[in-house]
């Protein structure tokens, strides 16, 4: 992997990872594109959310020491045989919300791992889950009302939202946009919405980070390119950085439907070049 190859992959990988639009989409494009190989792509695109988590990391670092704090305090209250006491800690009930939304995500990519794989080999499913996810996006944008916050968090939004979360393992289908539209079907507040897509991007990305990690030929990769996978994630902190702060801008001032007409767009081309070849 070139130096300049790692940055554009890793450009690609910020922008994308946190605007609705699909970054195992856009990255399957760049490999087709560029003619890079599939597994090497796959892995160092995995190795580069290094640069995504600091990403969310710098923009919620607040939200983030709160939940730590509150996790030792849970733990005091527990052993004190105080219980949980969601309805009096908000920033308790958000990271126990978080939890139960990782459960269903963990299940769904454990379960059909090997399936979602496959659909990897060609762009014609990423051309479909794009037109799957410019549906989503125009579905939620109807919702403008929302009310729900931290303290008025469910479990079943939590599960809703992980179980929306655990379909975008499907290339195409936006990660982000899809914890997004989970959080506004089930009523959750527009911008706590964004804020809850984007805390639960931790486990799911630190999850696939150190599984790959522990695979043989993530080393090899990690050990041949540690120059421009170190470039490549900076490109991508930063550039997820512009895209967390443009997504919250969108929701709070625009519309969503904008990235559904061009993920219907994209995904259109794809499926028409793949069935011309």
């Amino acid at each position: 992997m070139t130096y300049t190859n790692a940055i554009l992959v890793g450009l690609v990988q910020g922008l994308t990872e946190f605007l609705p639009v699909s970054s195992s989409g856009h990255l399957l494009i760049v490999q087709h594109l560029f003619g890079v190989n599939a597994d090497s792509v796959l892995i160092f695109t995995v190795l580069l959310h290094i640069g995504t988590l600091v990403s969310v990391f710098f923009c919620y670092w607040k939200d983030l020491l709160a939940l730590f704090k509150e996790l030792f305090l849970t733990i005091i209250d527990l052993v004190t045989g105080k219980g949980l006491r969601l309805n009096e800690r908000p920033v308790r009930r958000l990271g126990i919300m978080i939890i139960i939304a990782s459960i269903p995500t963990g299940i769904i990519g454990l379960a059909f791992n090997d399936l979602f794989e496959s659909f990897y080999t060609t762009l014609l499913p990423t051309g479909v889950g794009l037109l799957i996810t410019g549906v989503l996006l125009w579905t939620a944008e109807s919702k403008r009302n929302n009310k729900v916050k931290a303290e008025g968090m469910e479990w079943t939004h939590a599960l809703v939202i992980g179980t929306m979360q655990g379909v975008a393992i499907c290339p195409g289908i936006s990660r982000s946009g899809s914890t997004l539209v989970g959080g506004l079907l089930t009523g959750l507040e527009r911008d706590f919405a964004v804020e809850f897509a984007f805390l639960i991007s931790i486990p799911s990305i630190l999850g696939s980070l150190i599984v790959m990690l522990g695979s043989e030929d993530a080393s090899l990769i990690l050990d041949a390119n540690r120059g421009p996978i170190i470039a490549g994630a900076v490109v991508a902190a930063i550039s997820g950085i512009v895209a967390i702060k443009a997504m919250i801008a969108v929701v709070r001032k625009l519309s969503l439907r904008y990235f559904s007409y061009y993920v219907w767009v994209l995904g259109i081309i794809l499926i028409i070049y793949t069935l011309k070849g």
